[in-house]
């Protein structure tokens, strides 16, 4: 049976390390999300994104966590 897929906001990272920090805050933060391998959708040198579901409140605390200690390559809503 095959997964439906949804609607989730994927940031992109232009290196493992800003991921992996993304992760570290989001998590001490209680933002919701997990780090997930890049989807093919997206074009970068890191192979890490930080995947949350797609609604303002999400990003929301995601921009709120991070802000200050990293930026994002690039930010996504993807069908996944």
């Amino acid at each position: 049976m095959a997964r439906e897929k949804t609607e989730h906001i994927v940031v992109s990272f232009a290196s493992t390390f800003d991921a992996m920090e993304a992760e570290r805050l989001c998590q001490e933060a209680g933002v919701a999300g997990r780090i997930i391998p890049l989807p093919v959708e997206i074009d970068s040198e890191c192979g890490l994104a930080w995947s949350m579901p797609a609604d303002d409140a999400a990003l929301a605390a995601f921009h709120a966590a991070t802000e200050g200690h990293l930026v994002p390559e690039g930010v996504h809503r993807l069908m996944l």
